[in-house]
């Protein structure tokens, strides 16, 4: 048995979360509202070459929040109206399309991505739906339906640059939203994407809020942080284990057998080139507003696993240098 997710449940998660979100109670009052208004915004979510891990993580994440076995399905149809998501929802073949058209023709609605763009082969290699018979490409509907969009969210790097699907000798040809388009989208990068930046993503728009880019597309307020007045754009800059941030830090690790607590630089970690605020928001406990270090950094986040930094958020991801030996940037 599932649970059922209402619009309640929705602002439940986003209030346990505000921290994480970066929502005022004046915001999340405001929230409410436009959550309650039958004209507001639809989402249509659209899939290409990806492998829906920023579906599942989203999924995750709601489901520690909101209790017993929620779906991302309940959540998001039942409270923001998600009208077409090819893995979750209910209706099938020209039923679900024809809803996905009708709210394509109103021009009501935020467009959410996950997944590069195949060019190759006409767009072949990824069919997004067909209707009547006809087959429609990844290609095609992203062109179409981004031309309507309120605003077009890509989540996870694969939408945002093209990730793991357009590295290497890239068959199909894959793309980002942004290249294929020449559109302004709203980047959440990462693999998968984080969660709560999902979500603070699609509540800037629902309440109408500007969001501020970096030169990635990419929200500052996601992606750059500010301690004591100073801007720490790094994941390295935040980093427990590094020595200037925490003077106890026990210096280099040089080998995975004896990891803990030791900078991982020289087994890959990419942190020094990564921007982004992994350390702070990666499922933190629901209604945790104020979580330790502890559980701030030593848990929830690959660093805290004595994983490397891969940057996978950014727009050179994964590119072809090994991810467990001193890392290079490419010149």
């Amino acid at each position: 048995m599932t649970a059922t997710i209402t619009r309640r449940d929705f602002l439940k998660y986003c209030g346990l979360s505000a921290t994480a979100l970066a929502l005022t109670s004046e915001k999340l009052g405001f929230l409410q509202t436009v959550l309650a208004n039958p004209s507001a915004p639809s989402v249509i979510w659209l899939h290409g070459s990806s492998c829906t891990g920023c579906s599942v993580s989203l999924l995750n994440r709601i489901a520690d929040s909101l209790g017993p076995a929620p779906t991302i399905k309940e959540v998001l149809t039942d409270a923001i109206n998600l009208v077409y998501h090819a893995t979750l929802m209910t209706p099938a073949g020209d039923s679900a399309t024809a809803e996905l058209r009708r709210v394509y023709e109103s021009g009501n609605y935020v467009l959410v991505l996950e997944g590069g763009v195949p060019t190759a082969y006409g767009g072949g290699p990824c069919i997004v739906y067909s209707l009547h018979g006809e087959e429609v490409t990844y290609q095609q509907a992203v062109q179409e339906m981004s031309a309507r969009a309120l605003a077009i969210v890509c989540v996870g790097t694969c939408a945002s640059f093209g990730g793991i699907p357009a590295s290497g000798s890239n068959p199909t040809g894959v793309v980002g939203v942004g290249q294929l388009t020449g559109r302004t989208t709203i980047n959440v990068s990462g693999c998968p994407a984080n969660p709560d930046w999902v979500v603070w993503a699609i509540v800037q728009l629902l309440t109408g809020t500007p969001v501020d880019l970096d030169e990635d597309n990419r929200p500052t307020a996601l992606y750059r942080e500010t301690i004591h007045g100073a801007t720490k754009e790094y994941v390295h800059d935040k980093c427990p284990r590094n020595v200037y941030v925490n003077a106890a830090a026990p210096g280099e690790a040089t080998d995975f057998s004896d990891c803990d607590g030791k900078c991982l630089i020289q087994l890959g970690c990419r942190g020094p080139l990564t921007r982004a605020r992994c350390n702070g928001c990666w499922n933190i406990l629901a209604g945790d507003s104020n979580p330790s270090p502890t559980d701030r950094w030593q848990n929830n986040w690959c660093i805290g696993v004595n994983a490397p930094c891969h940057g996978c958020v950014d727009k050179t991801f994964p590119g072809t240098a090994s991810f467990y030996e001193l890392y290079i940037p490419p010149s």
